[in-house]
């Protein structure tokens, strides 16, 4: 029965928008006012009726080109969590996000401050990196609870930029941390995975919405049940856009020579 009330509440809201966007804007896709999202593809069936209270503070610094990607997972993201914050910019700097900002006070004022702040991106030879596990299993963390993650939305490449960016902002209190990952490795496409929209550059790349997923299972006190939650949305929510791919030929695999080989 809740269900069935939650997707006639999102009708309503989606038909509201729709009599807004019809009244006002004829060129323009109707909208759900819900989840923000055109009304054909709405997802508010499977965002949570209650945002997922979180002890964790989640930052996530969002490209604004993404805000023009239809399969952006922060928008979603952060109407799941109530705890989530997200900053449209290309860097992080000091007067953005008051949390950020207290935390970056504390470790001016105090030496030997203890950081609870950690920021996602894989490791470097110019920017070492500690597994998250890790991380939270040494002596220092280990009695934390309330811990601060901040995450870069992007491509890879605009991720990376921004990361930099706000290099010298973050450095004065977080810790770079990473999920396992293998540059190595090919990254899965949409084609074979159920939780990938887009195509990754190397083994261990996710989206932002199952990193955020992965870190909170490990940060939280029941975070397996979080991470369990967040990651069946975006299970749905990859599976509903799948619905709307082109069928795809697989390519014959070539041999040297030019001759076709096995399939």
């Amino acid at each position: 029965m809740d269900s069935d009330r939650q997707l006639d509440n999102c009708a309503a809201v989606c038909f509201l928008a729709g009599d807004y966007a019809d009244g006002h804007q004829q060129d323009r896709r109707k909208i759900c006012w819900n989840c923000d999202r055109p009304v054909k593809v709405c997802l508010c069936n499977i965002i949570p009726s209650e945002p997922i209270t979180t002890v964790t503070r989640i930052v996530i610094l969002h490209h604004p080109h993404e805000q023009r990607h239809k399969l952006a997972t922060v928008p979603v993201l952060s109407k799941c969590l109530d705890n989530c914050d997200v900053i449209v910019g290309r860097r992080l700097r000091y007067g953005d996000c008051d949390i950020l900002d207290s935390l970056h006070d504390d470790a001016h004022r105090n030496p030997n401050f203890t950081s609870r702040a950690i920021y996602l991106f894989p490791g470097a030879d110019t920017s070492p990196s500690q597994e998250i596990n890790h991380w939270k299993s040494s002596k220092n963390t280990v009695e934390m609870t309330n811990y601060v993650l901040i995450a870069f939305d992007g491509t890879w490449k605009h991720a990376r930029e921004m990361m930099r960016a706000s290099l010298s902002f973050l450095s004065k209190f977080a810790v770079q941390v990473h999920l396992d990952y293998d540059i190595g490795n090919d990254g899965g496409t949409k084609f074979n995975s159920d939780l990938i929209l887009r195509k990754e550059p190397f083994s261990g790349c996710m989206s932002t919405m199952e990193a955020v997923a992965h870190c909170l299972r490990i940060l939280e006190p029941n975070g397996i049940s979080i991470e369990s939650n967040l990651i069946e949305v975006l299970r749905s929510m990859v599976k509903f856009q799948a619905s709307f791919f082109k069928p795809m030929k697989p390519r014959p695999k070539l041999i040297k020579g030019g001759q076709e080989g096995n399939i």
